[in-house]
């Protein structure tokens, strides 16, 4: 075996754990942007940062989001050889923070959280085994005015994300938060005589799953069962026919606004002490969204929201964009007033919601909400013959004192002016800044709008033609003129739409140019 056959031999095959990802920088910063503009949401409404260890003890998490939660943890041993394992999601570390730390976290308290989770799901498609979630929680308050804010602050981040909550006359809302209640469904069930468990648990599975298998199949399954369009039976639950007519009753109604919809699903609920209560409770939703302005159609009642409302205890949420309806719900959440109990033996209240940041990334890309530049760089020093590293490194160190993201251009010696700035085309740079031996001599930059001199070449064959329009956007300016001039040419490029980013925030490092 040869010398390089045998260091080839002891490489390591780089390659990615099953149902994991990496992010390049394309996908930062995406990523960043929306993450960026969800924190400003968020902390907008007083909700305030925390963080949690990705790893909890086993007791902590087992049981708390059921048997197929439980079959999907990461389970692992510390050194002290104590049963932990990977948190699958943020709540229940919040909850036991609650609990460790009463005499550091009054209550009421507002937090949020914006970090990696990990569940042994089967990958697929947006399906992965670490993600990202990014919560609200809000604890020790029992009005729905909180619950309210949860929508509206998940209804803000929607639209400074550049998506419509109305119809306008470039078309239709292209998000909607779809809420419900717990409450509603227990006076439901209640008067149906459902009190069995298991059973409400079967028939809230079925009402979930309506928006996919139709009226007709969830008839099916709340009676006899049916068969599903491979062969295979599907157990039903069993329900007397009268009991299942008001059922479907309850999940068909629909109306325009919300207190519509309150009014018609009072009609069809028996008339009971619980059903008073419920529908009371969501009208004081529905005025609290409306203080809120939040729209009719950013925040509809949808009785055939379920979301595991065995969970739940008062209103629940789900959020989609209804311009891409096959990626699901992005966003969920609703209040969970008995979670802390499993840590401290007082009732602690608690509402929030979690934006899965994966799937509404995916789902921004696909609907052409999101750009995804190669580099937050805003300005390229090209090195040239002549000109010492000292004096580029001297312009970059300026231009990033005023915030402005700057690389020099490092490569192989003799690379030339023609290559750099292909090399900063290629990576969406828009400004180049020239320093030569003449501009050296006469104390003078040039700086170059790469953007503008692109545009002008479109389509010029003619080679002089060609290289005069490169020059268009091209300035000169004394040395000490180089920060003020390089901030106008950014401030004026290309549009406030592609600057700021479709996703509505500014690019990074465009702070300083404000208007």
């Amino acid at each position: 075996m040869t010398t390089v056959q045998a260091w080839r031999s002891r490489l390591v095959e780089p390659k990615t754990l099953k149902g994991f990802q990496n992010h390049l920088p394309e996908d930062m910063i995406s990523r960043n942007r929306v993450v960026g503009i969800i924190r400003e949401v968020y902390e907008r409404y007083g909700f305030q940062p925390i963080d949690t260890p990705v790893l909890e003890h086993l007791v902590t998490l087992i049981g708390t989001g059921g048997e197929e939660t439980n079959k999907q943890l990461f389970r692992m041993e510390s050194p002290e050889r104590e049963p932990i394992a990977m948190r699958f999601d943020l709540t229940v570390s919040f909850a036991r923070l609650l609990a460790e730390h009463p005499d550091k976290i009054k209550l009421p308290f507002r937090r949020y959280h914006i970090g990696p989770v990990f569940r042994a799901d089967k990958p697929g498609p947006g399906r992965f085994r670490q993600f990202t979630q990014c919560d609200i929680d809000a604890a020790g308050a029992e009005s729905v005015a909180v619950d309210a804010e949860i929508v509206a602050a998940m209804s803000d981040v929607f639209t400074a994300l550049g998506l419509a909550g109305t119809d306008s006359n470039a078309g239709k809302a292209e998000y909607q938060i779809r809420v419900n209640s717990r409450n509603l469904m227990d006076a439901l069930l209640e008067g149906g005589g459902i009190a069995d468990a298991e059973v409400k648990k079967h028939v809230l599975r079925v009402v979930d799953k309506l928006q996919k298998v139709g009226m007709d199949n969830a008839r099916k399954e709340l009676g006899e069962g049916r068969v599903d369009e491979s062969g295979d039976p599907i157990r039903g639950v069993g329900l007397p026919n009268a009991t299942i007519e008001k059922i479907l009753a309850f999940i068909s109604v629909k109306a325009e606004s919300r207190r519509a919809v309150l009014e018609g699903v009072r009609r069809v609920l028996p008339s009971s002490a619980t059903t008073d209560v419920a529908v009371q409770g969501m009208m004081a939703l529905a005025d609290a969204l409306d203080s809120l302005a939040v729209g009719e159609k950013a925040a509809v009642f949808d009785p055939t929201l379920a979301r595991g409302l065995d969970y739940y205890t008062g209103p629940v949420f789900e959020g989609l964009l209804t311009i891409l309806p096959e990626y699901g719900s992005v966003m969920g959440g609703g209040r969970f007033d008995q979670l802390v109990r499993r840590f401290l033996d007082i009732p602690v209240p608690v509402t929030g919601a979690s934006i899965g940041l994966d799937r509404l990334i995916a789902a921004l890309q696909a609907a052409g909400k999101l750009d995804a530049p190669a580099t937050v760089t805003k300005v390229l020093v090209l090195s040239l013959k002549g000109v010492r590293m000292p004096d580029l490194l001297k312009v970059a160190r300026e231009l990033r004192a005023a915030r402005i993201p700057t690389e020099v251009f490092m490569s192989d010696a003799g690379t030339g002016m023609r290559s750099q700035l292909s090399f900063a085309n290629a990576r969406g740079i828009p400004i180049a800044v020239i320093i030569g031996e003449d501009e050296l001599r006469s104390g003078t930059v040039a700086v170059k709008d790469l953007i503008t001199g692109g545009k002008k070449r479109t389509g010029i064959e003619d080679h002089e033609a060609y290289v005069k329009a490169g020059q268009a956007g091209q300035i000169a300016v004394r040395r000490s003129e180089l920060v003020g001039a390089v901030t106008n040419m950014l401030r004026g490029w290309p549009s406030r739409e592609t600057r700021y980013g479709r996703v509505g925030v500014p690019v990074l490092g465009d702070a300083p140019l404000t208007d």
